[in-house]
């Protein structure tokens, strides 16, 4: 399959004159798109592209993080190769800890690894400084991307802190987040002394990407899903709705990965959108939502490897069922992964714009 179309396309959104707010994705946001439906994918920027994979070529990721140049053609990529109704800033959620420095690395094959991790009083005023550090790389990266985006807006991102917390304190990935959660019930003024610090950073980052021209922001709080609604809503949601409050210009999005329980408190946070994953239908979380909340989802990245037939279906089923949202932006409902054919996104992009607009009408005629 050919992507001149998308590549085409991004050539009509760099008129500099036109203005992102009044874009599909931002009306979504704000629960206004009618019958269009914007699409953009998390982790679109990266892995699965091979244009990527070249111009990181001998690059440490945080290193192309902060090279400003290198952001913003990354960042760039999937919105020629799939015309996507979005870009997302490309980083990593450890970004803001390492520029406060942290002494960090991002494995390739493992994720963020922390060389001292945090798991007392010491090691918290050890490791986690009280002030941000300097961000003037993402200033310029993201300057240089709106320019060239034009009416395409661009999503800021963070991680939240209680998912930046787990890394912290587990040293690095984990799959049962036995030290975190064991730290945040043991010594809750520990923990809330250590995400007040990761709030303190998680919103600078995402001031500087909104001041410097982001239209909208998602917060990652990749791991809640781990938690209780009861540990979350004490331990996690408050440090989370401090990060949210400092970017309450633009629209919001907040996602976790196995958050079905918790979709609610979530969007309760601070959110104007609450991203879904693949676990839950979009129809039903809205209904958990309720109206004063767009969803964002939720195809199961997995899926991608499936024949084509499959996946538009499901491609489908997931437009019909987030009609009922008063907002809808489709998405995964995780990252692609790094297998992923981007032949495959780019028919996902054409079939959202394509049918999207009469699913979306045929499921809300009365």
């Amino acid at each position: 399959m050919t992507t001149t179309p998308a590549t085409t396309a991004v050539d009509a959104r760099t008129d500099t004159a036109a203005d992102p707010s009044s874009s599909l994705l931002v009306r979504a946001c704000r629960r206004s798109q009618g019958e269009g439906l914007p699409v953009w994918f998390m982790r679109q920027a990266g892995r699965s592209l091979p244009e990527y994979k070249r111009v990181r070529q001998g690059i440490a990721m945080l290193d192309s993080c902060a090279r400003p140049d290198l952001v913003a053609e990354i960042t760039l990529q999937p919105v020629r190769r799939y015309g996507v109704d979005a870009a997302i800033f490309y980083s990593d959620i450890m970004v803001p800890l390492k520029a406060a420095g942290v002494d960090l690395d991002i494995v390739p094959g493992r994720g963020p690894v922390v060389a001292e991790p945090v798991r007392d009083r010491a090691g918290l005023d050890r490791l986690v400084p009280r002030e941000p550090g300097d961000l003037s790389f993402v200033t310029e990266a993201v300057g240089l991307l709106v320019a060239e985006l034009g009416a395409t807006p661009l999503i800021g991102f963070a991680g939240a802190p209680f998912t930046l917390a787990s890394y912290l304190v587990e040293g690095g990935p984990s799959k049962d987040y036995a030290r975190t959660k064991a730290l945040m019930v043991g010594d809750p003024e520990l923990w809330d002394d250590l995400c007040e610090r990761l709030a303190t950073l998680s919103a600078h980052f995402l001031r500087t990407q909104v001041d410097a021209g982001a239209s909208a922001v998602q917060l990652f709080d990749s791991w809640a899903g781990s938690l209780s609604a009861a540990d979350y809503t004490a331990s996690a949601a408050p440090h989370s709705t401090r990060v949210l409050a400092a970017v309450a210009d633009v629209p919001r999005i907040h996602f976790g990965v196995g958050t079905g329980e918790l979709l609610g408190l979530m969007g309760e946070a601070g959110a104007d959108v609450v991203g879904v994953d693949w676990r839950i239908p979009l129809g039903s979380a809205s209904e958990r939502l309720g109206p004063a909340y767009a969803v964002q989802g939720n195809l199961d990245p997995a899926v991608l490897g499936a024949p084509w037939p499959l996946v538009a279906n499901r491609v489908r089923e997931a437009i019909r069922s987030g009609a009922s949202a008063p907002g809808h932006i489709f998405n995964l409902g995780h990252g692609v992964p790094p297998e992923t054919d981007p032949d495959v996104l780019a028919r996902v992009v054409d079939l959202v714009h394509a049918e999207g607009p009469g699913i979306r009408a045929d499921a809300l005629t009365p």
